[in-house]
C-alpha cells in the first residue's frame, strides 16, 4: 500500500490488517439467516419473514430489520412452521461460510433446545396423519377405489 492509498482509504486501514474484513455494525435479518445457514437461500429465508415467522427481540421482524449481536431471534420453521427454534446472536457476517463458521455466529437457546428434541421424540412415536395424505390427482386404482366405494355405499337418495 502505497502512501496515497493510505491516505484514501481511511483510519481504519490503517488499524486493520487487508485480509481481515471488518465485522458490520449491523446488518440484515434475511441476510444473516442466510449467513448463518438457517437457510439454503436467502430468497427463502425473506419467503419465511414475509410469512411472520420470524421475530427479533419479541417483535415481528421485516427482512431489512438491522440485527445486532446480543440480540434474540425466535424462528418458525417447516411447512406449516411446526419447528420452533430461538437463538442468541454472537456475531454478524456478511458472506456464507462453511458450516463450522456458520455456528458460531449464534447460540441456541437451552429451552430451544429441549423443545426440539421433545418434538424429535414425538415425531418418533406418533404418525402425523397429514403426513400420510398422498397429494396431487388419484392414479387410475384409486378412481376405481373410490368407485367401488361409491356403488356399494347405501345413502338416502338411492
Amino acid at each position: 500500500m502505497t502512501g496515497d492509498d493510505k491516505r484514501l482509504a481511511g483510519p481504519a486501514a490503517l488499524t486493520r490488517p487487508m485480509n481481515v474484513p471488518a465485522e458490520p455494525a449491523g446488518m440484515r435479518l434475511d441476510k444473516w439467516l442466510w449467513a448463518a445457514r438457517m437457510f439454503k437461500t436467502r430468497a427463502l429465508a425473506a419467503e419465511c419473514i414475509d410469512k411472520g415467522r420470524v421475530q427479533v427481540n419479541g417483535q415481528v421482524a421485516k427482512r431489512a430489520r438491522d440485527l445486532r449481536a446480543g440480540d434474540r431471534v425466535a424462528l418458525r420453521q417447516g411447512e406449516r412452521g411446526e419447528m420452533a427454534r430461538e437463538f442468541q446472536v454472537l456475531a454478524l457476517s456478511a458472506t456464507r461460510g462453511p458450516a463450522a463458521q456458520a455456528q458460531r455466529l449464534y447460540a441456541e437457546t437451552p429451552a430451544s433446545i429441549a423443545a426440539r428434541e421433545q418434538e424429535a421424540r414425538q415425531r418418533a412415536y406418533h404418525a402425523e396423519p397429514a403426513q400420510a395424505i398422498e397429494q396431487g390427482r388419484p392414479t387410475k386404482r384409486d378412481r376405481r377405489e373410490l368407485a367401488a366405494w361409491q356403488r356399494w355405499s347405501a345413502s338416502v337418495d338411492d
